[in-house]
């Protein structure tokens, strides 16, 4: 009963509460409409004002540029304004000069017609006495004529004759002058410095020999050395390619060969031989096989040496085996391993003094010879085989050309060759380097007269001073003083062509006349 009367009553309090709440609800939310309609007003009349006010700030901005503007553009039109009364003072200047210039060469051109005028009046004046002069000329000529006996044209080719002669002689002497003059000029700079390369190099002038002595300590070791029958000496021989000479000369063998290589083992294999005492055909081919390894390395260790020494670095290991073999070599008595460090140090000093690479030419010179030392025979010539083996073994392509032109059997390319080639020369001319074989030089003498001898009107030729002067007497009524200029000059020239020779030759022509009347 109480809950009937209690639920309208609550139902009733909660729709009245209802209503209240709306009622306050729509109340405050006027007023915040209308507070922010007022706030939004009052934002607006802000925001016009400072439109206002900027715009204005923009205007007076706006203005300033203008008027800066305007006084830049007043600033450029006068600037452009002098510089055109400047081009205009200028054109008008031109203008000015050439005009003067139209009035100075209307001048000139009458001037130059009268010159001209002047000139015609001269040429005419001048054809007239060619004329006259040439007439004069035919007469005298023909006067001439009927006085010498001879046309003009005879005479004309006598005298063109005679003066050719002349001017060939006089031509030669000239051309002989010249060569003079050159060569002395050439000479003196190139004797200095051959001179002073020659000066710092140190060289022995010793030579070599084909036979090699072994000494022993008494003459019993001979028959030990010889054995019974001699087969003990004959397997030495066999072995070694060299001659045993077993004479009456005391505690002595002479061992001979051209190989300088077979007799230092025939050498060494002795001197085992003998400290061992055991001398037999079997014994002796152990040893000399041993000897002959021993001496292989000592041929590499001698080459490396000799490298090292020279300061010649990156030999291929070929290379410095021959290098090596050459202590064992001789050329012309002369030792080929001394001969082609001294043709090193030769072209080392030479190029420096010349400005070129002196450690190209040490190397060029000291493999010069590689030629001579090859493990087989071939058919080239050292020259060439040695430039063959130097390019196979990867040497510089300066090098290879060095070696094969030092005997002139190839075309010189580089600047280093003609240095080897004169270095080569040095070392084998110097006193006591070299023996010449009797029959050569005997041939080379009479190969030099017989040239001479050759010519006409040479009486007689003579080679003198070992070959290096050649003194020809011609015969006096055959041959005049410009014709012993002119012979001496070409027999030069021929030995220069044709001959090989060490050094210079000098050529003295010998023209004498002589007058006897006797008295009686």
């Amino acid at each position: 009963m109480e809950l009937n009367i209690l639920l309208p009553i609550i139902i009733g309090g909660v729709f009245v509460g209802t209503i209240l709440g709306k009622l306050i609800f729509t109340k405050n939310t006027k007023k915040l409409v209308d507070d922010a309609r007022i706030d939004a007003e009052k934002i607006i009349a802000d925001g016009k004002s400072q439109a206002e006010t900027l715009k204005k700030e923009k205007i007076l901005e706006a203005k300033e540029k203008f008027v800066q503007m305007k006084v830049d553009h007043e600033k450029d039109v006068i600037v452009r304004t002098q510089k055109l009364n400047e081009s205009e003072n200028r054109i008008k200047q031109k203008e000015q000069s050439i005009s003067q210039k139209d009035a100075n060469l209307d001048k000139q051109a009458k001037e130059n017609e009268v010159i001209k005028e002047n000139l015609n009046r001269q040429i005419e004046v001048v054809t007239l006495k060619r004329t006259e002069l040439e007439k004069h000329q035919e007469e005298h000529i023909r006067r001439l004529e009927k006085v010498a006996g001879l046309s003009a044209e005879d005479a004309k080719a006598q005298l063109i004759e005679s003066l050719k002669q002349e001017a060939y002689t006089k031509a030669l002497v000239l051309q002989q002058e010249i060569i003079e003059d050159a060569k002395q000029k050439a000479n003196k700079e190139a004797r200095k410095i051959v001179i002073q390369t020659i000066q710092r190099t140190a060289a022995e002038q010793a030579i070599e020999n084909s036979i090699t002595v072994f000494n022993l300590e008494s003459d019993e070791i001979k028959g030990s050395i010889i054995g019974r029958e001699g087969r003990n000496i004959r397997a030495i021989e066999a072995a070694t390619g060299v001659d045993l000479i077993v004479d009456d000369t005391p505690e002595a063998i002479v061992l001979s060969s051209f190989d300088p290589l077979r007799r230092e083992i025939a050498r060494l294999s002795l001197q085992r031989l003998v400290a061992d005492g055991r001398i037999h055909p079997a014994r002796i081919e152990e040893v000399v096989e041993k000897t002959k390894k021993q001496l292989e390395d000592q041929v590499l260790e001698i080459g490396e040496r000799t490298a090292m020494e020279l300061g010649i670095h990156g030999l291929h290991k070929e290379l410095i085996r021959m290098v090596g073999r050459m202590r064992f070599r001789s050329s012309y008595g002369q030792n080929l391993l001394m001969h082609s460090r001294e043709t090193a140090n030769l072209c080392s000093i030479m190029a420096s003094e010349l400005g070129m690479n002196p450690k190209l030419a040490k190397r060029a010179g000291l493999l010069h010879d590689i030629g001579k030392v090859p493990d087989e025979e071939t058919e080239l010539s050292h020259a060439l085989l040695g430039a063959k083996l130097a390019e196979k073994y990867g040497e510089n392509p300066a090098v290879v050309n060095a070696i094969g032109a030092h005997h002139d059997e190839m075309e010189m390319k580089f600047v280093i060759s003609p240095i080897i080639q004169a270095c080569d020369a040095i070392s084998g001319a110097r006193p006591g380097a070299r023996r010449e074989i009797m029959q050569q030089y005997i041939q080379r003498i009479k190969d030099l007269e017989n040239l001479a001898m050759a010519y006409q009107g040479v009486e007689k030729a003579y080679a003198i001073q070992a070959g290096r002067e050649l003194r020809v007497i011609v015969e006096a009524d055959k041959v005049t003083d410009g014709d012993s200029e002119k012979l001496s000059f070409e027999i030069a020239q021929k030995i220069q062509t044709e001959m090989t020779f060490p050094g210079q030759i000098k050529v003295t022509v010998i023209r004498e006349k002589r007058t006897v009347n006797i008295a009686r």
